[in-house]
């Protein structure tokens, strides 16, 4: 590699010597470092096992140790020559510490294996598993030959009716409705040979829609016993801790999501790797909680309606769902596999996620960037992508480079491992544009969920528009479907050549922190831009910018006066506040910068009044309160008291006039507030009864 110890020092701020053995004959300079008790960045992956192994090895060894990967991600490249900047953004962004710890979720696995399939492929894994796990097996056809007749594990069969749970906690229910007991079945055959229907496999299971009643099998089982035609169906259940289903993608019932709980594996009979994990799957784990939720944020449920189901919608694990009694979501933390699909496609920031959390990724980003820009680094691209298949594909595309077949990363893209692409959106692509990416691409592979593309698109089309409205030309973010080394590498050098005009962005790269709470954070990244924007400069600017009418968490509200009754329903399920009432006369008010566009109001609106306008304003009163709509008091008319507007009362009247039950005097006590008409209606009764009181003539 191409490096500059000097010029990187220089960034950094350090005099750095450069080492060719040092895991080797220079070990001694890495054990000095690692007593120093400061922040020692080793720049090899390869060897990482081995430095910590000598770490450990070394007496007065304090310094936590950070890794980077600098060859295959800059050093190997075509460009390595003029990747200096870069190398110096990834060592600095090394440096910043761990993620702060969070709360964990904890399994326990006792290694109680259920496999799932024909019985003679379900035999040949329970061996391979036997000695590892405490194997149980779900007969579900006799396969090809059908099983051993000897035998070696529990056999459960019957009709499956459901299969729920995670690791250490799979609950498996079944009817028992066959005829043979395989409990008492000696695998003896008779039964197979006597049948002449051919209705018995060798999965010692009645096919009952062959089944012709002739009980030849009754009989030649007649010193065991184990078949009975008599014997009631018995619903049946069972725990397991880990599941292995031969039966192949979906079988029913199984799990139908597309990230699968952990401790289920579908397994093809071939890549032993799956088995390999399973084994492993005996004792305690944890895992980080990896998002947090704040109800009070959550713009799904209000007065039982329905608003925002972006998370529940776009969940591949299935772990959210709808808690209609409480009026809010329900995340199953077991099932959360951590994709943070959920916090991306959330406007409100109810859901963030936890591990990093945002502020620290941010910083991370900003360091890179800010690195990047001090070393002389221009028109900087961020290539987001997974830690596990994404960062496959890095590792061969450089190595692919260093062996001259490919041109590597290019030396303004800089790979960021993320547990998952969909975890980051759009506050934080707008945050690095903010803080001087010129680009921000996302790398999908085959592993992602379908409707994550589908809401990263989404939410880059919004991200798009505002900042061209904004007036930043080209096309800032991208997304990349990765099928291999060589595609990716096509990609990237399709988007970095010569040729190719970098997008433009702010003059002044941003210097504020990312904020925990998601709409502040957007919040503070788009008066950066509208700062910098050539548009706002501008004598003729526009008063707002349209957006896309899916994904946009702008917007403003629209109220048809004709219709609205000044009811507050609306003001009542905003969960932002963005709506607000006036409690000296009927109006609402609007602050349009709270705004997530959850359509509540205009779900709750009894008389259909609200429509939503996704779009930025670019005007100072996107901060205040506005007036949308308000009405003239209506006064009692025996009093004079406002007990309500005009347009609701006389809506009310019109609506009930020609009823039986509100003519005369009953239709006159609408028009009064509540205690006039209790006054009305006593007085009313009285005059009733003193009439009554009178003698005749």
């Amino acid at each position: 590699m191409p490096l500059q110890a000097q010029t990187l020092g220089q960034v950094l701020g350090e005099d750095l010597k450069l080492h060719t053995t040092l895991c080797r004959r220079e070990a001694g300079e890495f054990q000095r470092a690692v007593k120093s008790g400061q922040t020692v960045v080793v720049a090899c992956t390869q060897e990482k096992r081995l430095f910590s192994e000598l770490a450990e090895q070394t007496e007065g060894a304090v310094s936590p140790i950070r890794f980077v990967n600098i060859r295959e991600t800059a050093g190997w490249s075509s460009e390595a020559a003029n990747a200096s900047p870069k190398l110096a953004a990834l060592l600095a962004a090394a440096r910043l510490p761990e993620p702060e710890p969070v709360p964990t979720v904890t399994y326990k696995s006792e290694g109680r294996l259920l496999i799932l399939g024909p019985i003679d492929q379900a035999e040949r894994a329970a061996a391979l598993m036997a000695d590892a796990m405490q194997v149980t097996i779900w007969a579900e056809g006799p396969g090809n030959a059908g099983g051993a007749q000897e035998r070696r594990y529990p056999v459960l069969a019957g009709r499956l009716q459901s299969l729920t749970g995670w690791l250490g906690a799979f609950d498996v229910s079944w009817d028992a409705s066959n005829p043979i007991d395989l409990d008492l079945c000696t695998r003896c055959n008779a039964c197979v040979a006597a049948c002449p229907e051919q209705a018995i496999g060798l999965d010692y299971q009645i096919d009952m829609s062959r089944c012709s009643a002739h009980r030849d099998c009754v009989k030649a089982c007649d010193a065991v016993g184990a078949i009975n035609f008599m014997r009631e169906p018995q619903s049946q259940s069972a725990r397991f801790d880990v599941v292995l289903d031969l039966r192949g993608a979906p079988a029913s019932p199984t799990f139908t999501s597309h990230a699968l709980p952990q401790g289920y594996f579908r397994w093809d009979g071939q890549d032993l790797q799956t088995l390999l994990k399973l084994r492993e799957l005996v004792g305690e784990f944890e895992k980080p909680r990896f998002f947090a939720y704040k109800q009070k944020l959550c713009a799904h449920s209000r007065n039982e309606q329905i608003g925002c189901n972006a998370c529940v919608d776009i969940c591949s694990a299935e772990a959210i769902s709808s808690d209609k009694a409480r009026q809010q979501i329900k995340v199953n933390p077991n099932l959360c596999v951590g994709c943070g699909a959920c916090t991306t496609a959330c406007p409100t920031g109810a859901l963030t996620y936890a591990y990093p959390r945002p502020a620290e990724q941010g910083e991370k980003i900003r360091t890179l960037l800010s690195t990047y820009q001090a070393a002389g680094g221009r028109d900087a691209a961020l290539l987001l992508h997974s830690q596990d298949k994404g960062q496959a594909l890095i590792d061969e595309l450089g190595r692919g480079a260093q062996l001259k077949v490919m041109q590597g990363v290019p030396a303004r893209v800089m790979p960021v491992a993320l547990w998952h692409t969909a975890s980051v959106g759009l506050e934080l692509w707008l945050s690095a544009v903010a803080y001087g990416a010129r680009q921000v691409l996302v790398m999908l592979t085959d592993e992602e969920a379908p409707q994550y593309k589908n809401a990263l698109m989404e939410q880059m089309a919004v991200a798009q528009s505002l900042l061209n409205g904004l007036g930043y030309e080209g096309v800032h973010f991208e997304l990349l479907q990765v099928g291999n080394a060589a595609s990716l590498d096509a990609d990237l050098q399709r988007l970095s050549g010569r040729a190719v005009k970098a997008p433009a962005g702010p003059a002044l790269a941003a210097r504020h922190a990312v904020q925990a709470e998601k709409r502040s954070n957007l919040e503070l990244t788009l008066d950066h831009l509208m700062a910098q924007s050539p548009v706002m400069a501008a004598p003729s600017r526009p008063a707002a910018l349209a957006l896309p009418a899916v994904g946009s968490p702008l917007g403003t509200i629209v109220v048809n006066a004709s219709k609205c009754t000044l009811c507050m329903s609306c003001v009542g399920a905003c969960p932002s506040s963005a709506l607000q009432d006036n409690p000296q006369q009927p109006e609402i008010k609007f602050i349009e910068k709270n705004c997530v566009q959850c359509g509540l109001c205009a779900t709750t609106c009894p008389e259909q009044a609200i429509t939503l306008e996704p779009r930025l304003s670019l005007v100072p009163e996107r901060t205040q309160a506005r007036v949308l709509h308000n009405s003239p008091p209506y006064g009692c008319v025996r009093c004079g008291k406002p007990f309500g507007t005009v347009k609701a009362i006389e809506t009310m009247l019109g609506r009930l006039a020609g009823h039986s039950m509100f003519q005369g005097p009953a239709l006159e006590r609408l028009k009064m507030c509540g205690d006039c008409r209790v006054v009305d209606m006593f007085t009313d009764e009285n005059q009733v009864r003193m009439a009554g009181d009178k003698p005749l003539n």
